[in-house]
């Protein structure tokens, strides 16, 4: 292990996980190897500062992150700036950043590879100014998790008691106008994705060629809802339904709506927008993955 101070970043609330066994196992196997350990528990007020405070003040060469894809988000917002990987324990409601890495089920297993020295670089998508690492998109799936960060039920469990008040509630399909350095077209959708990755934390592989670390994103254009091709999605089918999903790779893009649509990112809501601008940052985010 080729670093000395570890800053093991907890969302106490994230998912339904109780984070007392993984701070106790990841301190424990610091010490082992005589290696500093720091925490911090986000609050949700001045994170960041605070973590880039802890950073610099303690001379920090490794996070490790135990939350979901918005805690990793809030780190990475942070640690981008820092030449050293940040390592990820899933703690969140869905973990599609954890899914897309092949990151190991067993807690053991999750702390070994957060400290160990294989990495990936991966791309940093902007949206309006909001980076985001895995999956974001407009429509009915940002509804869908603005409904669930108003419910009291975590958990996978939570998305699924709030999907049917969803699907009643939305105003679906909604319409776009897509630009992209190839390509201007309308569409419309029930939702629209913005993809870094393959697959959203379900384990549903929408985007069967995307790579996190290409230099290039997918636009995802779900046409309608179908249950037997979201079914097909989570049997990992590679070829998936052009009439379900158009796959639009790009390096930089603008989508108009019509009107506001719901809008998140990585698993947070946003709010509603009329206009997203997508492009790849320079910088790379290093993780540590199995």
């Amino acid at each position: 292990m080729n670093f000395k101070e570890v800053l093991l970043v907890v969302n106490p609330i994230s998912g339904n996980t109780d984070k007392k066994g993984i701070i106790s196992e990841v301190q424990k196997e610091l010490e082992m190897h005589d290696i500093g350990f720091h925490q911090y528990t986000t609050t949700g007020e001045n994170d960041r500062e605070e973590i880039k405070s802890i950073i610099d003040k303690k001379n920090i060469d490794r996070v490790i992150v135990a939350g979901g894809d918005g805690t990793i988000n809030l780190v990475a917002k942070v640690v981008k700036k820092y030449n050293f990987p940040i390592g990820i324990i899933p703690a969140g409601s869905a973990n599609g950043l954890a899914v897309n890495l092949k990151l190991p089920d067993e807690l053991s297993e999750q702390i070994e590879t957060a400290m160990g020295d294989n990495h990936i670089d991966l791309d940093i998508l902007c949206l309006n100014n909001i980076i985001c690492l895995h999956m974001s998109d407009l429509g009915i799936n940002a509804e869908l998790i603005k409904n669930y960060e108003t419910s009291s039920i975590r958990g996978k469990f939570g998305y699924l008691i709030q999907s049917i008040p969803t699907l009643i509630q939305s105003e679906f399909p909604f319409k776009f106008k897509i630009e992209t350095e190839n390509c201007s077209k309308n569409a419309s959708a029930v939702l629209l994705g913005f993809a870094n990755a393959s697959k959203y934390g379900t384990g549903a592989n929408v985007n069967p060629k995307g790579e996190p670390n290409d230099g290039i994103f997918e636009i995802l254009i779900f046409k309608k809802l179908s249950l037997s091709d979201i079914l097909k999605t989570l049997r990992n089918e590679t070829d998936p339904d052009p009439d379900f999903v158009e796959i639009i790779p790009a390096k930089k893009a603008k989508v108009t709506c019509v009107k506001p649509v719901s809008f998140q990112v990585d698993g947070e809501y946003i709010g509603k927008e009329s206009e997203i601008e997508i492009k790849i940052l320079p910088e790379k985010l290093r993780i540590a993955i199995p």
